[in-house]
């Protein structure tokens, strides 16, 4: 490593180059080094290095805590431990997603986090793209819109979430979940709410299933044009009811939710851009 005289002499270009933009690691004294430069720019410097130096640190804390009930199971025993989540309940169109992801022991990124919290959608596929590379194990189940007005969209998630369970290849020592269990998965299991705020496996699946079948109804919108689904994802939206209405209704729309049952002439029982069944989301639906 460089000494701190030798950095020095570098210009501040270059220093924002290395200790900001490509984050090495900050040799001892350059920061009192540069608050004690004269130039104002080299001040402002070793304030902006700090700052992130404190967000690095917020972040590492943020992903040690987002671990603690994988580690809870890691230090029991439990060697493959699986998050799974789910994406799609409330659209009109298109399938329920749902995936699963064996992660490392102690495995960390950054940024991972709630699907729903990140708003940027390359940023969303690019933690996707990690995952899949790092993940000991991972998979993606979905249930078509015939399934989900067949058995109603509760049923159909926990379905999907058993399929993408299934599809892991290796069977998992315990399954975490958001909110739910599935009756049908005999594998140990907790049901965590808010869980894809709180397990970094459960976040991770669940970054799994929105880019999943957010690429789904990319591919759909190709197939049906003229609805928006590259848009808006198949979800109720002013412009999906309404093109719904004027086009017509399609194959992959669910004939259980409120909108199409009345843009099809049908009875509508509970009038929300939702399944008419009441609440389907009751641990006891």
């Amino acid at each position: 490593m460089s000494s701190v005289e030798d950095l020095l002499r570098c210009s501040l270009t270059e220093l924002t180059e290395r200790f900001v933009t490509q984050s090495r690691a900050v040799p001892t004294g350059l920061l009192e080094a540069l608050d004690a430069d004269p130039r104002q720019g080299a001040k402002a410097l070793a304030r902006r290095i700090r700052g992130l130096k404190g967000k690095n640190r917020a972040e590492g804390q943020r992903l040690r805590h987002l671990l603690r009930f994988e580690n809870e199971l890691w230090e029991q025993g439990h060697t493959h431990i699986a998050g799974v989540d789910e994406a799609g309940r409330g659209p009109l169109a298109g399938p329920v997603v749902a995936a699963a992801a064996i992660l490392p022991r102690g495995w960390k990124l950054e940024g991972l986090d709630d699907s729903k919290k990140i708003a940027d959608e390359a940023r969303r596929d690019e933690l996707a793209e990690a995952i899949k590379r790092e993940a000991v194990a991972w998979a993606v189940g979905q249930a078509d819109a015939e399934e989900i007005d067949r058995i109603n969209i509760r049923r159909a998630s926990l379905l999907a979430m058993h399929r993408a369970v299934q599809g892991l290849g290796i069977q998992p020592d315990y399954v975490l979940l958001d909110a739910f269990t599935i009756p049908e998965c005999t594998l140990p299991q907790r049901g965590i709410i808010k869980g894809d705020s709180l397990s970094l496996s459960i976040a991770a699946a669940s970054v799994l299933a929105k880019t999943a079948r957010d690429r789904m109804m990319r591919e759909l919108d190709v197939q049906y044009p003229g609805y928006g689904l590259a848009e808006h994802k198949g979800y109720p939206t002013a412009e999906h009811v309404q093109s719904i209405r004027e086009k017509g209704v399609l194959p992959i729309h669910r004939r259980s939710f409120g909108p199409v049952r009345e843009a099809l002439g049908l009875s509508v029982t509970v009038q929300v851009a939702g399944p008419i069944q009441g609440d389907l989301f009751s641990e006891n639906g």
